[in-house]
C-alpha cells in the first residue's frame, strides 16, 4: 500500500530542472488515483522559486539546505535523501531519469532496501498499485513492471510527462538545516562547456550523423538548430569521427531523448541511434537513402540530399522568423 509519494526536486546553481516539475506532476496524478499524500524534497544551498511546486500540485516541499551542498554529490545527497524518506514514511519516491538522478536513485535504492524501477516512460495504477512501463532490448519492446518490495523508487524519462500546472497555490517550503553534511564523495571542480541546450532536457533536436561528410558541415546542423530554438545532437558514427563532442551524442551509448520534434540529418538509424530517440513525439528523417532505417521509425521522411534540403529549410525559417514553434 502506498500511502506517500515523495518527490526528489532536482537543482542545478539554485535553479530547479524541468524534469523534476515532470515528476512532480506525475507523482501528483498518481497520488490522485492512490488516494495518497505527495510531498517533495529539495537539496542544496540557496534555490530559486521552491515555493513554484506548489504549483504543480505539491502542497509541503523540505529544503534540506546547507553550503556544502551547493554542487552534487553523491554520498550526501542519497544519505540525505533516504534518511529523509524514512523520517517522513515515505512508501515511494519519483525521480527525474536525469544524469543526476540516474546516480542517485540506485544509492538510495540500497540504502532504503528499495525496488527500483528506471526511465519509466508510463505511469498507471493498478490494483492500488503503481505499474511502470520502461523500454527494454534497446528500445524494441517495452514491459510492464510492479515492484514487490515495501519501498519502491521510480526515475522517470524527462519530456514524456508533461508538467501539468495546475493552479498558483504557493508550496509550503520548510527550510531543514543539515548539520552534518557525508562529503566522502563530492564535486571539486566543474567545466562547463558552453551555454548551449542539453539534448536530454530540450523540447526539439537537431542531429547529424555521417552524412554531413565532416565536421565542418555541422555548421548547417547548428544554424537551423538556432533558427528552431533547438539542441543539436549527434550520432555515434559522428561522434566516434570526432566531429562531435560525446556530450551531443543520442543513442543507447549517449543519451536517451523524449523531445517532441526530432530531426534526423544524414543519419541511417542504426538500432543503437533508434534506441535513444525512438520515443520522440514527432521524428522528421532527411537521407539520401530511400533504404535507411531512420524512415520505418520517422513521421516525416525526405528522401533527397541534405546539403540541398538544410540549406533551403534555413532560409525558409529565415523568410518566416515569427513562426510559433511549440510543439505540443
Amino acid at each position: 500500500m502506498i500511502n506517500k509519494i515523495l518527490v526528489f526536486i532536482e537543482q542545478r546553481n539554485g535553479q530547479i530542472k524541468k524534469a523534476s516539475l515532470e515528476a512532480a506532476s506525475a507523482a501528483k496524478n498518481i497520488a490522485d488515483q492512490l488516494n495518497s499524500e505527495v510531498e517533495a524534497v529539495i537539496i542544496g544551498n540557496d534555490v530559486v522559486g521552491a515555493e513554484d511546486i506548489g504549483q504543480y500540485g505539491i502542497t509541503n516541499v523540505t529544503h534540506i539546505k546547507n553550503a556544502d551542498l551547493e554542487n552534487y554529490s553523491t554520498s550526501a545527497y542519497s544519505k540525505l535523501l533516504s534518511d529523509h524518506a524514512e523520517g517522513i514514511n515515505a512508501d515511494a519516491i519519483f525521480i527525474a531519469n536525469t544524469a543526476m538522478g540516474k546516480d542517485l536513485a540506485p544509492f538510495a535504492a540500497v540504502s532504503l532496501d528499495a525496488g527500483i524501477a528506471i526511465d519509466c516512460t508510463v505511469l498507471s495504477v493498478k490494483d492500488g498499485d503503481i505499474t511502470a512501463t520502461r523500454p527494454v532490448y534497446a528500445g524494441k519492446a517495452l514491459i510492464d513492471i510492479q515492484l514487490t518490495s515495501e519501498k519502491k523508487i521510480f526515475t522517470l524519462r524527462p519530456n514524456v510527462f508533461p508538467a501539468e500546472v495546475k493552479g498558483d497555490e504557493k508550496a509550503n517550503v520548510t527550510v531543514k538545516e543539515a548539520d552534518s553534511v557525508d562529503l566522502s564523495s563530492k564535486v571539486v571542480e566543474i567545466k562547463k562547456a558552453s551555454d548551449k541546450l542539453d539534448v536530454a532536457e530540450a523540447n526539439i533536436i537537431v542531429s547529424g550523423g555521417r552524412g554531413l561528410k565532416g565536421p565542418e558541415n555541422f555548421a548547417l546542423i547548428e544554424e537551423l538548430a538556432g533558427l528552431l530554438g533547438a539542441a543539436v545532437g549527434a550520432s555515434r558514427a559522428a561522434v566516434d569521427a570526432g566531429w562531435r563532442p560525446h556530450s551531443d551524442q543520442v543513442g543507447q551509448t549517449g543519451k536517451t531523448v523524449s523531445p517532441n520534434l526530432y530531426i534526423a540529418v544524414g543519419i541511417s538509424g542504426a538500432i543503437q541511434h533508434l534506441a535513444g530517440m525512438s520515443s520522440s513525439k514527432y521524428i522528421v528523417a532527411i537521407n539520401i537513402d530511400k533504404d535507411a532505417p531512420i524512415f520505418q521509425f520517422a513521421d516525416y521522411g525526405i528522401v533527397a540530399d541534405l546539403f540541398e534540403i538544410v540549406p533551403a529549410m534555413i532560409e525558409e525559417l529565415k523568410k518566416n522568423n515569427n513562426l510559433d514553434l511549440r510543439y505540443e
